[in-house]
């Protein structure tokens, strides 16, 4: 995503580490994940910084679970001899200034080699530096927008690689909204579309990449208008939305203000679609509009639960008792701790034993670019960019007060 946040990978490289979370913990899992004593002499720490509160915390707990179970399996199988692994959890509140503060901190301690993370784009704008200064890899399964990988000037086919040190499991904007494009144009047959978005990297770079596809096809825009996040009153925009003569709303940003523009425009008697991206594909977005049937929103990837590899991961983490649903990046996070675990394990069997120092953050940085294995989103490996090689997306529709499968597929564009 987004939106989306943060999740951070610690590694203790001597000895074991007593951690504390930041945030409430869920479920039956803790800072110190379990799993069979496998004698390690060396104790990996997967730290997550998500949004552990406030409003997009349905994601975030989704995210530090996911990663959570990672680790535990990594634990019970001993997938790399000699290295256990343990996570410790940041909260972010979903803003750049306590992620910016959380990186700060994490690349402070020596210990830490890796992170996944963070959720949203705006929090990943203020993390990069700070980790690529210091060799720190992260793994995002959330990010979407597109400059992180690819710099400024992406759109305009100057493609520039910012950070070693960044990837991601999630597929960019320059595929999401384009195909949320594509979907409303050739499939629902909307042909005048209101555009809104949140300011925010995320939103702003999803609504901006869905416009140019839309007008590409022929389509065209009722209006435009942004909004702040915080806003939960939308009177003004409900009625330009009215007499604007839309056929449907494309929302760039994420569910909390979201769900509430939706329900004020049904309210309103606008009986037309709300699309966004994956920020409003929670069940928290159904929850704060009871009247959201119909509404669509497109999200990365596949469905996790039609996925046969995902069954065990569906199946492990009910098994694991989490009070939180894993929700939109549950699979991507576990993969983006498999990822850190995997790159971990490469470097064990060439080098014999974890480097210590800044080597040991180059040498696990060098080893994610080059994984490749089959995750529970599918197969999981980066291109030059750090970006997923897996371009796979989703329209979900709301059905019932739930999200459905509307159609799956790659962007042909």
């Amino acid at each position: 995503m987004r939106h989306r946040s943060a999740v951070v990978v610690s590694i203790a490289v001597i000895g074991a580490l007593s951690l504390t979370a930041c945030g409430s913990r869920g479920g039956k899992s803790g800072d110190n994940a379990g799993g069979k004593d496998n004698n390690a002499s060396t104790t990996v720490v997967i730290g997550v910084d998500a949004p552990l509160t406030g409003d997009l915390s349905a994601l975030g707990l989704g995210i530090r679970n996911s990663v959570d179970l990672a680790v535990k399996k990594a634990n019970e199988t001993n997938e790399v001899p000699g290295v256990k692994f343990e996570i410790k959890a940041l909260d972010d509140t979903g803003k750049p200034a306590p992620g910016q503060q959380n990186a700060t901190q994490l690349v402070a301690d020596d210990k830490v080699l890796g992170v996944v993370g963070p959720l949203n784009s705006s929090v990943a704008q203020s993390m990069q530096q700070i980790f690529d200064d210091k060799n720190l890899v992260e793994i995002s399964p959330a990010n979407t927008g597109v400059a992180l990988s690819q710099g400024e000037k992406w759109a305009s086919g100057d493609k520039k690689r910012p950070f070693k040190s960044y990837f991601r499991t999630a597929t960019t904007d320059a595929v999401q909204g384009p195909f949320a494009a594509q979907f409303l144009y050739n499939d629902a047959k909307k042909t005048k579309v209101f555009l809104i978005d949140d300011q925010k990297t995320y939103g702003a770079g999803l609504a901006a990449t869905f416009k140019g596809e839309f007008t590409k096809l022929g389509g065209t825009l009722a209006g435009e208008e942004h909004v702040n996040p915080d806003d939960r009153d939308f009177a003004a925009i409900v009625t330009k939305v009215k007499s604007s003569g839309a056929d449907a709303v494309y929302y760039g940003g994420e569910y909390p203000a979201a769900g509430p523009l939706s329900l004020q425009l049904k309210e309103a008697g606008v009986n037309i679609p709300l699309m966004g991206g994956d920020g409003i594909q929670s069940a928290d977005f159904i929850k704060l509009n009871p009247k959201s049937q119909g509404d669509f929103a497109t999200a990365v990837g596949l469905p996790v639960e039609s996925l046969d590899t995902a069954k065990k991961f569906i199946a492990d983490y009910k098994t694991a008792g989490y009070k939180d649903a894993y929700e939109t990046y549950g699979g991507y996070s576990y993969d983006s701790a498999w990822a850190i675990i995997q790159a971990v394990k490469n470097v064990v069997k060439d080098k014999g034993k974890l480097p210590t120092g800044a080597d040991a953050r180059t040498a696990v940085r060098d080893a994610v670019q080059q994984v490749s294995f089959d995750g529970v989103t599918g197969k999981v490996s980066f291109d030059e960019f750090g970006d997923t090689t897996n371009k796979q997306l989703t329209v979900y529709t709301v059905k019932d007060g739930k999200w459905a499968v509307e159609k799956s597929g790659t962007f042909s564009g």
